[in-house]
């Protein structure tokens, strides 16, 4: 069983995410577990307090390095879990890490908040920092739930067909083929013909040169 643990001051945002869907379905067949804690939970302040002013000055609060140590310890224990801190500034979240991450069996996921965390979260407790994406959030909460649905699609035995995985966008380095269902003619606008042909192999030709020329569109990045 794959598992998620994800260290947040927001928990309430993730069951609406989770108890849907595909991720549903992934812990109802016991394929993942998702375990949801509360960073004021090991905060040793007595207002629950995890943040504090930067050194230097500057606008913000910056989340305090003690409650995510202590957080990270308790929670890792003796297992063997890999470290994620969630971060404008990590490595983009791209489909071939994802399936590293897949490989790994325990993410320890770190939310970060404010204007950051403390940078020893970084340097000294986190094995690796993600992006989903070059803009900013208010924090790392979604991001976190992108890397559980990104990752937890490759678990395997939690979608019904290996061949679907397969086919999707980036799997191949290419954006997936146009797709189309009934009615083959939807107010003047057609299906091609060549996907009521019942000629697969003109269709999966079809499907490549259709993918090839999205990339090369939209994505040319993917092509280099």
């Amino acid at each position: 069983m794959f598992r998620f643990d994800i260290i947040t001051i927001f928990p309430k945002i993730f069951p609406a995410v989770l108890n849907e869907s595909i991720l549903k379905r992934a812990q109802q067949k016991r394929k993942v577990v998702v375990k949801i804690h509360d960073l004021r939970d090991y905060t040793i302040d007595r207002h629950r307090k995890v943040d504090d002013r930067p050194f230097g000055g500057g606008p913000g609060m910056v989340m305090s390095p003690q409650p995510i140590f202590d957080a990270v310890k308790k929670i890792k224990g003796r297992r063997s879990a890999q470290v994620i801190l969630m971060s404008p500034s990590g490595e983009r979240l791209t489909q071939p890490l994802a399936h590293k991450l897949a490989k790994m069996r325990n993410l320890i996921v770190l939310c970060g908040h404010y204007e950051g965390v403390d940078e020893r979260v970084r340097e000294r407790l986190a094995d690796q920092s993600i992006s989903i994406g070059d803009y900013v959030l208010t924090g790392g909460e979604l991001p976190a739930l992108v890397l559980i649905d990104c990752v937890t699609r490759l678990v395997p035995g939690v979608l019904g067909k290996h061949e679907s995985l397969l086919m999707e966008s980036f799997e191949r380095r290419l954006l997936e083929y146009p797709q189309y269902t009934r009615p083959a003619n939807f107010r003047g606008m057609k299906v091609p013909d060549v996907l009521l042909s019942g000629h697969h192999a003109a269709i999966e030709k079809w499907r490549q040169e259709e993918a090839a020329a999205r990339t090369k569109k939209w994505r040319p990045d993917l092509l280099k």
